[in-house]
């Protein structure tokens, strides 16, 4: 299968990249490059025969009609998006600009090639989003995000991705585009751009900075490691049924500050410091605009109907998520001097 892939030289989209190449599929990165995108997470298939890379923007109508019909993929898989809440607290423009118009585009230009290939009912658009878009589950409740939980976005960025699921779903009304749609959890692992909670943890721990939680450390995540994702996106896109929509969760529940002792325990056995202890360093500061308590995937869809669940624990994840980022400074060392890197964002109001 040859998967046009936007947003590969990001975080998720790079590790679905490594995994569809070794699993024998032509892959076309298509990605902008701006600044959490990193092209070395793509090194490793950079050469391979079945490897392209196209540096092109999502709202680039014309270069995105280009690319479809330079590589005549089979599927599409629409990963591209901003996707820092605090940034989008900052800049809300940015955040409709790529993950509204820019998924308009997306669909208009796979529609335009869907159409002139004759409508093959083996074309597949696999829009990836978060579950972000469902709102804020009580912390003291046993409920759990559902395919069928109503919307409810609660920062700039859920609310652009809301809109960009509802133009996907009414793109398969109403074109019958054959789309599906992917709903994950907080994703953790090798190659995190080093803005959100994990790497920032780990960096800001190595390099002994405040260790820095918002509010009191309460808000709930569902932890899911980023290659048990890419795993759960190919199959997805193989076998999912047309117009139906998956939750994708990693089934482990923990608090901001629950996760950050388990960091530091980590950190404390592998890399010990002289002095302290790593969670010494942990510090409470005021809490973001619309920090939502809680969120937690029920993955039972995918889970019944496809056959998948998370391989990796929570324990196995962070050692391995820690390891790497030990072993691996010259990644993530030249990121730090990029726009908004540690800097507190969203605080605007």
């Amino acid at each position: 299968m040859k998967i046009l892939l936007t947003g590969g030289a990001g975080f998720i989209g790079s590790a679905v990249i490594r995994l569809a190449i070794e699993r024998g599929h032509s892959v076309v990165n298509v990605d902008a490059l701006t600044y959490a995108a990193c092209l070395e997470n793509v090194a490793t298939v950079v050469k391979h025969p079945n490897y392209a890379f196209e540096q092109i923007n999502i709202c680039d109508r014309a270069g995105l009609n280009a690319v479809f019909t330079r590589h005549s993929p089979d599927a599409i898989m629409h990963l591209a998006a901003e996707s820092h809440v605090d940034r989008s607290i900052d800049s809300p423009m940015n955040f409709i600009e790529t993950n509204v118009n820019g998924t308009l585009n997306m669909l208009e230009a796979a529609r335009s090639y869907w159409q002139s290939k004759g409508h093959p009912t083996s074309f597949r658009f696999h829009h990836i989003s978060t579950d972000e878009v469902f709102g804020s589950l009580p912390n003291n409740v046993e409920s759990l995000f559902t395919e069928d939980t109503p919307y409810n976005p609660r920062s700039p960025y859920s609310a652009s991705k809301a809109s960009s699921d509802h133009l996907v779903r009414a793109w398969h009304e109403t074109y019958r585009l054959p789309v599906i749609l992917t709903n994950c959890s907080n994703n953790y692992g090798p190659y995190h751009f080093p803005e959100k909670l994990v790497p920032v943890m780990i960096l800001n721990a190595l390099a002994g900075k405040p260790l820095e939680i918002y509010g009191d450390g309460e808000n709930i995540r569902d932890w899911l490691y980023v290659e048990d994702h890419a795993d759960a996106l190919l199959l997805a896109l193989e076998k999912g049924c047309v117009g139906r929509s998956y939750n994708i969760g990693g089934e482990n529940e923990l608090t901001n500050l629950e996760l950050v002792r388990m960091l530091c325990v980590i950190l404390d056995r592998l890399q010990p410091h002289a002095n302290y202890s790593y969670a010494d360093l942990i510090t409470f500061v005021p809490d973001r605009p619309g920090h939502d308590a809680r969120y937690a995937i029920d993955p039972s869809r995918i889970r019944n109907e496809l056959g998948w669940r998370p391989s990796v624990t929570i324990e196995e994840g962070l050692e391995k998520t820690v390891k790497w980022y030990l072993k691996n400074e010259h990644w993530w060392r030249p990121l730090l001097i990029r726009h908004g890197l540690g800097q507190r964002l969203g605080l605007k109001s």
